[in-house]
């Protein structure tokens, strides 16, 4: 059986101070790999690393756009200074707006292409920058991995999320060419996965599925009944898929996408 040795590892997490990748942060610390939360505003930056290091773990925070190769650059630089290496790379950044979002009174001629090239921007070149400078830095040691965030709305098709929708669908091919890049050109122990969320309550997401008695929209009450068990997904449930892509008990597993769903992505709806 193989054993899990985390200690000294070093993880980036970009948006690690969301609810998805702050959830992956604590369960990565908790094994003792030191985390480097990245995000755009300092205050949760500021707030995680202070949770982290109250569960007893390690943790720095830097303040970095990941659209902009400068500023992750010069977070590289920080990390490095710091840490001395970097082994893990998370790509949790992301987000949706509303103009790149069909409402049912709407239709799709009415979207705003700017807001769905901001989505696109936010979603897969928040994913592609932060590759490009923290993977240079994995690849020279030759062994390390790079997981990114999908999501449900990649496979199946969601109304209304049309700009969000594309972007994780272009995230998951790219999750697949850079694993291939990787191991052809640079080494057979540099990995890329992904792991593709089903539905959880987070702070975008919240008034669209639950009213505010907490009781199901009519749009939550639909992905529930086609959720085969029933329910949303909790964050922390995220965890064990993240430490197993980067442990070396899936050191032969690269250029695939987890879904942590709830079996939402195998349900027919019949």
């Amino acid at each position: 059986m193989t054993k899990h040795n985390y200690k000294d590892k070093v993880a980036v997490i970009t948006g690690g101070s969301g609810a998805l990748g702050g959830a992956i942060a604590n369960g990565l610390a908790m094994e003792g790999i030191k985390i480097v939360i990245l995000g755009r505003t300092q205050a949760p930056i500021t707030s995680k690393i202070k949770e982290i290091q109250n569960l007893g773990g390690v943790a720095m925070g830097i303040s970095a756009d990941v659209l902009d190769r400068t500023s992750l650059e010069n977070a590289r630089a920080k990390i490095i200074e710091n840490y001395g290496k970097i082994d893990i790379l998370i790509n949790a950044a992301g987000g949706n707006l509303k103009g790149a979002t069909i409402q049912p009174d709407e239709d799709f001629f009415e979207m705003e292409m700017d807001d769905f090239d901001a989505v696109t921007n936010l979603n897969l070149k928040g994913t592609v920058l932060p590759s490009l400078v923290f993977g240079k830095e994995i690849s020279k040691q030759e062994q390390g991995c790079i997981i990114n965030i999908s999501s449900i709305a990649a496979q199946q098709v969601l109304t209304r999320v049309v700009g969000y929708s594309a972007s994780k669908a272009a995230i998951e091919n790219f999750t697949k060419w850079l694993a291939v890049e990787m191991a052809q050109k640079l080494s057979t122990n540099l990995r890329v996965n992904a792991i593709a969320p089903g539905f959880f309550i987070g702070e975008q997401n919240r008034d669209l599925l639950l009213n505010s008695d907490g009781t199901l929209t009519s749009r939550g009450q639909t992905i529930i009944n086609n959720t085969p068990m029933h329910r949303f997904g909790e964050a922390e449930e995220l965890i064990s898929t993240a430490l197993w892509l980067c442990s070396d008990a899936s050191k032969f597993i690269t250029g695939i996408v987890v879904h942590v769903d709830g079996g939402f992505s195998a349900f027919s709806g019949v």
